[in-house]
């Protein structure tokens, strides 16, 4: 029978099979499953045995510090953290050892970045013959991270990325100018047709199927999915995400900012100005909705309306009451909203890429027209914005978690007012106005949020031909 050993609250461990010779783990007998802090996580290898490479920082203190790990994939699980999020998450297992004592473990993947401890030992992992002391840590013997200047290190790698662009129009002037900037910096980029995308949905690994073949691993996804097909495009999004790749908006972002009616609630919530904006399911409340969007003139629109479409003025209360009831007839979802007069017909359009504003136009509507959108016929000029239009556009955008967006602000009489978030902003305006390689600010920021994989080595694996913390 082999000897107990006591683990104190806290320890240090190895993992051999991932080259990984010194951490400092939390040992949580709260906690069912292990974790392993793990980053930039890609999955490689055929479908009937998946692998995963990650990237790991070591030391807390030291983000410099970077280690490639892999390990064969044993399962995906929806795991909940104490906050209460759910995550779906690699199962890798691998061999841990603290003092002279080393065992089989399995872990989960999660990224632990704003963790004190780069592991957390759940109570699944501490075999018989283990036994915690709560009150005790560090009772078995001390590592040190200077064990990792043993392993010889090289710069990562700049690698060209394969980017999907997700979009039924390859050929439009936001598809082309894309693909442009992306392939002159080095990248591949390839146009799939969100409609003809198709999805094996169960077992480790994700697969997502395009003219009766299995698409190969994209490291990122621009999407630009149509109005018409949002419901079946962030389901296709989804999937993308579950292979690893990165997507420059995600599927619940653009969800967010497509229906309208939770747009403007989100926003709401956050305190960020907008149209008064009313809303109701019963015909018998269609003279109350138009006296709490203030009055006539007054704005019906869609739900889901996009570039303009669905959107009707009323000028008058009689006109706007036979409006309401003439789109309930229809069964249409749609929201009566505030008419900002003082905006004489025009708006801004605020591009933000990853949190700032790159871009700004004043967008003027055609005579006799009272909406401002280019496709209707609209003129666009270039502007200094101010820096309560950019604070706002910035707010608006990351309340709806998008990370590319554009924002369409009115100039009302008591400050910037957001009409709407666009998920899949056209770039043909933006560029022609104001001159600016929108595109290539895009490609930009997508290349700093899909890090290459560092260069040191493949721990423990060798890679198949084919190719305030908190605790």
């Amino acid at each position: 029978m082999s000897e107990t050993i006591i683990l104190g609250w806290e320890e240090w461990v190895s993992a051999p099979g991932l080259g990984l010779p010194a951490l400092k783990a939390k040992v949580d007998t709260g906690a069912r499953t292990s974790a392993l802090h793990a980053s930039v996580i890609e999955p490689f290898g055929p479908p009937d045995a998946p692998q995963v490479r990650f990237l790991i920082q070591p030391d807390p203190d030291n983000p410099g510090l970077e280690i490639t790990c892999s390990a064969p994939v044993t399962d995906r699980r929806n795991v909940t953290s104490s906050n209460g999020e759910t995550e779906l998450r690699f199962v890798i297992q691998t061999e841990l050892q603290i003092g002279d004592r080393r065992w089989p473990v399995e872990m989960t993947l999660t990224n632990r970045d704003q963790m004190a401890y780069r592991m957390l030992l759940g109570r699944t992992s501490i075999t018989e013959g283990m036994q915690v002391d709560p009150n005790s840590s560090f009772v078995q013997p001390e590592l040190s991270f200077d064990l990792y200047k043993a392993i010889p290190r090289k710069r990562p790698t700049k690698r060209p990325l394969r980017i999907a662009l997700l979009t039924r129009e390859p050929d439009n002037y936001s598809s082309k100018r894309l693909i442009e900037a992306a392939e002159a910096r080095g990248h591949v980029i390839e146009t799939i047709d969100t409609t003809r995308c198709y999805m094996r949905i169960g077992g480790v690994a994700p697969e997502i199927h395009y003219d009766g073949k299995v698409l190969p691993r994209f490291d990122a996804v621009i999407p630009r999915i149509g109005a018409s097909v949002t419901s079946y495009g962030m389901a296709v999004l989804r999937q993308f995400k579950g292979t690893g790749a990165y997507c420059l908006n995600s599927a619940d972002a653009i969800g967010r900012s497509r229906d309208k009616l939770l747009a403007h609630q989100i926003l709401s919530q956050a305190q960020i100005r907008m149209p008064v904006t009313a809303f109701a399911a019963s015909p018998k409340d269609t003279k109350d909705l138009v006296g709490l969007a203030g009055g006539t003139p007054l704005v019906v629109k869609l739900l889901e309306s996009t570039q303009g479409r669905g959107v009707v003025l009323a000028e008058t209360r009689k006109a706007g009451e036979s409006l309401i009831d003439a789109f309930r007839g229809l069964n249409a979802s749609f929201l009566v909203q505030e008419f900002v007069a003082e905006a004489a017909g025009s708006d801004l359009r605020c591009f933000v890429v990853g949190g700032k504003v790159v871009g700004g136009i004043k967008r003027t509507a055609a005579e006799g027209e009272f909406r401002s959108n280019l496709h209707r016929g609209g003129s666009a000029k270039s502007v200094r914005l101010t820096k309560a239009e950019r604070d706002v556009a910035r707010r608006a955008a990351r309340e709806l978690g998008l990370q590319v967006a554009g924002v369409d602000i009115l100039q009302s009489s008591d400050g910037p007012k957001v009409l709407e978030v666009n998920s899949s902003p056209g770039l043909q305006g933006i560029e022609t106005a104001t001159g600016k390689d929108i595109a290539t600010m895009m490609i930009m920021h997508l290349e700093a949020q899909v890090r290459p994989l560092a260069q040191l080595r493949e721990g423990g694996l060798r890679k198949p031909k084919s190719g305030k913390r908190l605790a």
